[in-house]
């Protein structure tokens, strides 16, 4: 237990910071100066892990919701805010409500929202954020290093974000589980007893009934929060079953064996990887678009490649990606199998449906009869998976995912 304690008192040492950087509140204060000067009944805030004392050293991911009258209910939010944010020279991102971009040394996303008073106020998921930041922090004031150490952790075993294209674990679905289980380490301690459908609802709010009462679709992940601003509504619904299982593993690993290592983002071992079975890699260049973009497409380079492997004929061992969100992303597959046969057969029809088998037969070329039923012989011209991926990764399917696509086999001399 000591040892635990001075690892954790080891990694809150590391990533909190001395003070908040001053460009932030210069940004915030900045754009109210201009909502002041165009009379827009508006205030600018924080949100986020900045807005809750939770930042991580090394963080430059900055919310900052413009919370508008109520008055405005029916105006374009966004098309107000653009000229007023003229002076910042912000991207527009258009969403179903369109929000700003500003990168330097910081990421700065500014939100338009609603001032909401009641939840009927609200028009858009965003407008309950400054909710989620009340919430959290009347909740969390002696917690923010175990935020802190989940958030950390979550994002060495690359489970952390709500992405499109990482489906893991959002800041607000950490928040609100350290919260539940009061802590950092009692989270871990009831993530090694999660089953494949675990129900959290701190507030109560459906009486144990929650997977009775919320819409189906909204519990088919493996993991269901109920917000606690928002009732009806599942905080973790875009978490993927994957992301769920490593979180959980990991928590496992940790509690068997504490290091400092679980909070550090460790290297892939292709090494030991190649020994498990056939490896191959695939190197891709992001197109040129927002990062929720270009990670979205090359999340559906991945799974065309990981879906035509199993397709053919391989079985999968392993099979992810990384990402540094700038110039180059690596795919990785694991088959057991090293080269497949020259043939594989294929069942047709029984022999007595005489015009079901007529039909089978003139699809394939090599047709032979096995206890009553017709079994095509059907080549097999892409055997290895090194064959199968590069077909799939210059598929016309998937030309636009990715600007330039390397396929290449493992080797112990490769540089990544």
């Amino acid at each position: 237990m000591a040892d635990v304690k001075r690892i954790l008192a080891e990694v809150v040492a590391r990533i909190t910071p001395t003070q908040r950087p001053p460009e932030v509140d210069a940004t915030l204060d900045a754009i109210n100066a201009q909502l002041r000067k165009r009379k827009i009944r508006a205030k600018a805030s924080l949100g986020g892990s900045f807005a809750k004392d939770t930042w991580l050293v090394g963080d430059h991911d900055v919310d900052i919701f413009v919370a508008f009258d109520l008055s405005y209910k029916d105006k374009p939010l966004s098309d107000i805010l653009a000229p007023a944010l003229a002076f910042l020279k912000p991207t527009r991102v258009h969403g179903s409500r369109d929000y700003f971009q500003i990168e330097d040394h910081f990421m700065f996303e500014i939100i338009p929202v609603l001032a909401i008073k009641k939840p009927a106020d609200a028009q858009n998921i965003t407008d309950f954020s400054l909710r989620h930041v009340t919430w959290v922090n009347a909740r969390s004031k002696r917690l923010k290093d175990d935020i802190r150490l989940a958030k950390k952790f979550c994002k060495a075993q690359r489970v952390y974000g709500a992405e499109s294209y990482i489906r893991g674990f959002s800041g607000h679905v950490v928040d609100l589980l350290v919260v539940h289980c009061r802590g950092f380490m009692p989270l871990l301690r009831a993530a090694a007893k999660w089953t494949p459908k675990t129900v959290i609802d701190t507030e109560n709010a459906h009486k144990g009934k929650t997977l009775l009462v919320l819409n189906k679709s909204k519990t088919e992940g493996p993991l269901v929060v109920v917000d606690p601003v928002q009732p009806e509504r599942n905080a973790a619904a875009s978490l993927m079953i994957e992301n769920y299982d490593r979180f959980v593993h990991a928590a496992k690993m940790f509690l068997a064996r504490p290091s400092l290592g679980a909070f550090e983002r460790q290297s892939v071992d292709f090494a030991k990887m190649a020994k498990r079975g056939s490896l191959v890699l695939v190197s891709a260049q992001p197109m040129r678009a927002s990062e929720d973009v270009a990670g979205t497409k090359l999340l559906k380079l991945f799974e065309h490649v990981k879906t035509t492997l199993v397709e053919q004929g391989f079985t999968l061992s392993n099979a992810a990606w990384d990402w540094d969100k700038k110039h180059k992303a690596l795919l990785w597959f694991v088959t057991k199998e090293a080269t497949l046969p020259k043939t594989r057969e294929v069942t047709g029809p029984p022999v007595r449906l005489s015009h079901h088998a007529a039909a089978f037969k003139k699809k394939y070329r090599r047709v032979k009869t096995s206890k009553g039923k017709l079994v095509a012989i059907v080549p097999i011209t892409l055997r290895t998976p090194i064959a199968v991926a590069n077909a799939a990764s210059h598929d016309p399917l998937v030309k636009d995912k990715a600007r330039a696509i390397k396929v290449m086999p493992w080797s112990a001399r490769l540089k990544l």
